[in-house]
């Protein structure tokens, strides 16, 4: 998948579990995890910026755009 989600990264930073940031946004564990595990295929402005607000970051840190091609040369 061309979009890498850094929300690991982030939360690491921040020393913040993966429960806490899932109550502080009022999102479930589970679909959070979807996301933090890469395997979401979409995901809400509303969503990006409570977390974005949570751990007081930007998109860009969340989001990355790996070029595939690049890779395979």
């Amino acid at each position: 998948m061309p979009i890498k989600v850094n929300l690991d990264k982030m939360m690491l930073e921040r020393q913040l579990s993966l429960t806490e940031l899932a109550e502080k946004i009022g999102i479930t564990l589970a679909n959070l995890s979807i996301l933090k595990t890469g395997k979401a295929k979409a995901i809400r402005f509303s969503t990006l910026e409570a977390i974005c607000r949570e751990l007081r970051c930007q998109p860009s840190d969340l989001l990355e755009f790996v070029n595939d091609n690049e890779s395979k040369l």
